[in-house]
């Protein structure tokens, strides 16, 4: 009886953030505000609610929220800061079963969308124009590295070009700095221009599935293709030059958002402590959550200690050799930019 009493007297009571904080202060610790995070709930709760009928048993708000801690900090020793009175392993699962239901393919499917129908499409291309006068853009590709502990299997595979272990995650914004498709799952080592190669992205384009004179921007890590297009290494005087200049203001947008996805979710900044397929979980949790913080307007947090917009590596190194994915292919984008610099700048 003693024991049990003991046991009761370690349970702390759990704080009702909703009501504790205010929207703002929502914010800064989750990242949503209440409405936003009653939402999210009612996507997960049927997956992540405890199938356990005692006192303690964690809802799916709980688990939802420290999910939200971790994702907004990095840092999961500071999920237990609310006050819910929580050990290190059960915080642990709790955040494992929430990512595994944030990740689902109906989710991720229903929050990011590669534009397909021919309204959509121009709706992008419009937007996309109205930055620098570049016709045609559909979305902006880029990749950028997450950092993670070094892993137990393949470990070489995961050292980047910067000597780190990471993943290499290929993302494609839209003109609102929506996520409108995303690749987390390569090994920090492979290069850019192999995961667009080897992605669904291409096969969209590439069988036509994408009307004509629809493009990506990439930048010169990419090579050149009918529908990506990248800027010139040697630009001409004339339309090559206009072509470039308004094609880094135009390009600019994916580094942008890759910014203020890593400002939104700071676990994206430093090294993830996890496997790499849970790593991989994390990337694409965040960015489903960011297009549901662009959805609804909820704006990035205010804070000074966050990391700004981020300017992305690749743009230090696009000189660096293009894996080819066929001499004609190339050569095909390569003539087919120039015409279209010509035609347009």
């Amino acid at each position: 009886m003693a024991a049990q009493q003991q046991q009761r007297r370690n349970f702390r009571e759990r704080k009702d953030c909703l009501n504790e904080y205010t929207d703002e202060e929502l914010i800064r610790r989750y990242r949503l505000d209440s409405n936003g995070i009653r939402f999210v709930e009612d996507l997960v709760r049927d997956d992540i609610r405890s199938g356990s009928m005692r006192n303690h048993a964690m809802t799916a708000k709980q688990k939802l929220l420290l999910t939200l801690r971790f994702l907004a900090t990095g840092k999961m020793q500071l999920c237990n800061g609310d006050d819910m009175g929580l050990s290190q392993s059960s915080v642990s699962r709790a955040i494992a079963s929430t990512l595994q239901s944030l990740t689902r393919q109906e989710i991720v499917g229903r929050f990011i969308k590669f534009p397909m129908q021919p309204e959509q499409i121009r709706r992008n291309q419009e937007q996309f124009y109205q930055i620098a006068g570049f016709p045609g853009i559909v979305g902006a590709v880029d990749g950028t590295h997450v950092q993670i502990i070094a892993p137990k299997d393949n470990e070489n595979e995961y050292v980047n070009r910067h000597h780190y272990h990471s993943i290499n995650v290929q993302v494609v914004f839209n003109a609102n700095y929506h996520i409108i498709d995303i690749v987390a799952k390569w090994p920090g080592s492979t290069h850019d221009s192999r995961i667009l190669n080897e992605s669904g992205l291409r096969q969209l384009f590439e069988n036509h599935l994408i009307p004509v004179q629809t493009h990506l921007l990439g930048d010169s890590g990419y090579a050149s293709h009918r529908w990506l297009l990248t800027p010139f290494l040697r630009p001409e005087l004339g339309p090559q030059t206009n072509y470039n200049r308004a094609h880094r203001r135009t390009r600019s947008l994916v580094e942008r958002g890759i910014g203020q996805l890593k400002r939104r979710f700071y676990v994206l900044h430093g090294e993830i402590r996890m496997s790499p397929r849970k790593t991989c979980q994390v990337i694409t949790a965040c960015a489903v959550l960011h297009n549901i913080c662009k959805d609804r307007h909820i704006p990035l947090p205010e804070e000074d200690n966050l990391v700004g917009e981020n300017i992305d590596d690749n743009d230090a190194v696009e000189n660096q050799n293009v894996i080819n994915p066929g001499a004609a292919a190339h050569q095909n984008g390569t003539l087919y930019r120039r015409q279209f610099a010509n035609t347009h700048f």
